[in-house]
């Protein structure tokens, strides 16, 4: 008898462990993990590239280490591009997404987002001596996007029918399409603009058309409440403390807009 109760008692210990392991929330996984996978795409400069000694870097990456440590584990870079940012999260390739990933009423049916903690406006780029002054002057022509992108998805809508919407896979290789001269327009933020007339100042690239100004928030998996209840107290708290207003102008040599710090409280 002693020996079956013995065995009774171990098998409740078991089944109550078992609970306790199958209703665990993704931040007590993380937190006893000891490590945080973060999809990042390291391809766009200044929000997150390689320097010249390979280490990542850029304010999306200073802005993961700053979220794993408060969150006082180590973090993972799983890299991805602007395509597969959110499909990479939804097969728990990644813990969450921090990889300019614009909040938009269309990925929210698919993720949950965090209280946005960066953001900016994009613009149809063109050479200084073309004249664009309306969605209609780009009639006939071509244009680079980002395959998945909120610049993509504008760029569609707004165009005429005519003009060609010409996409890539990351920011990197849409960059080198309009750097090599294979076109002349492209749909992007200022700093990248700035990215490519460095590379060919022959370009002469100017703002030409504005988007859409686009907060940015952390991606993640609907179902874990628990680690969105805890990003967005994180970034309410390195908003009012400044750290993340910081990190952007370091990297992005402007103010994080104040559309994003309104929308942050």
């Amino acid at each position: 008898m002693k020996t079956l109760a013995r065995v009774l008692t171990a098998a409740v210990v078991s089944l109550a462990l078992l609970g306790q392991t199958a209703t665990a929330g993704t931040l007590e996984k993380i937190k006893s993990a000891g490590i945080i996978r973060i999809a990042v795409d390291l391809s766009v400069p200044p929000w997150a590239f390689k320097d010249e000694d390979l280490n990542p870097t850029g304010s999306e990456v200073e802005t993961a280490k700053l979220l794993a440590a408060d969150l006082g584990v180590k973090m993972e870079i799983v890299g991805t591009n602007s395509a597969n940012r959110i499909p990479f999260l939804m097969s728990h390739r990644a813990d969450a997404v921090l990889s300019a990933l614009s909040i938009t009423d269309e990925r929210k049916k698919l993720i949950a987002f965090s209280l946005p903690y960066s953001g900016a406006t994009s613009y149809v780029a063109a050479p200084k001596s073309m004249q664009i002054k309306t969605f209609a002057d780009l009639s006939g022509k071509r244009i680079a996007v980002t395959r998945g992108t909120t610049n993509d998805a504008d760029v569609t809508a707004a165009a005429p029918r005519d003009a060609e919407i010409v996409r890539f896979e990351d920011e990197a290789t849409t960059m080198t399409a309009v750097v090599s001269n294979q076109l002349d327009l492209v749909a992007q933020v200022p700093t990248l603009v700035d990215l490519i007339n460095k590379k060919n100042p022959a370009k002469e690239l100017e703002l030409k058309l504005p988007l859409r100004t686009a907060p940015m928030g952390v991606g993640m998996r609907k179902e874990d409440t628990d680690l969105k209840e805890w990003v967005d107290s994180w970034v309410k708290k390195n908003i009012a403390n400044g750290k993340l207003q910081a990190i952007f102008k370091k990297f992005q040599g402007a103010d994080l807009p104040q559309e994003v710090i309104a929308a942050s409280q």
